[in-house]
């Protein structure tokens, strides 16, 4: 594994951490307000680590058909679990998680019979832009979540910050849609390239 590889394989390990101090950080006696800025931290080493590994791998000249897969696995491996997370407390609506779950299994069957042809496909925009709105949507709702447990109450402002958390998870459903249809149109025009 190169360096970009490497900082693409810390997702794997951040995420069930991120799980386990979300779920049982409080249960197991860590302060709320020590929890918080604990989950915070975590999630922008997970973010930070996906904007670096293409930066790393471009520059070193080390983009790889491998780093091609491991890459969106890895996103989609943090941001479920988050997902998750933010579902069992009732921020996420359980119908766009269980969306979201069928496109990113949609996606790895989709990979999966590339691969089987020597094909690895690349990000495109439209899912770029979905991992831009999977990344908001989780950025809002964790700072909706964290805020109390510091000390900071929104008071009147709670029921727009909710309306503004579920219209991300929405547009995030929508864009997971869309990008899943545009990666499916160059799957049918890939495979006839590849048979030529």
């Amino acid at each position: 594994m190169n360096n970009a590889d490497r900082l693409t394989a810390s997702r794997l390990f951040l995420a069930p951490l991120f799980f386990v101090f979300f779920m049982w950080g409080e249960a197991i006696g860590i302060s709320a307000s020590v929890v918080a800025p604990i989950l915070v931290a975590i999630f922008v080493m997970i973010e930070a680590s996906d904007l670096l590994d293409g930066m790393v791998a471009r520059g070193a000249g080390t983009v790889s058909a491998f780093g091609k897969l491991f890459d969106p696995f890895a996103d989609v491996f943090a941001r479920i679990t988050y997902f998750v997370c933010f579902a069992y407390c009732g921020l996420m609506p359980l119908w766009i998680l269980l969306l979201i779950l069928y496109r990113e299994f949609g996606m790895l069957f989709v990979r999966m019979l590339l691969a089987e042809r020597g094909v690895a496909m690349g990000a495109r925009p439209g899912g770029k832009a979905k991992a831009v709105v999977y990344m908001a949507s989780g950025a809002v709702s964790l700072a909706y979540w964290s805020l109390p447990r510091i000390g900071i109450q929104l008071g009147s402002l709670d029921s727009a910050a909710r309306v503004v958390i579920v219209t991300s998870y929405v547009l995030a459903a929508i864009l997971s849609v869309v990008s899943f249809a545009d990666y499916w149109i160059q799957f049918r025009k890939l495979i006839p390239a590849h048979r030529s």
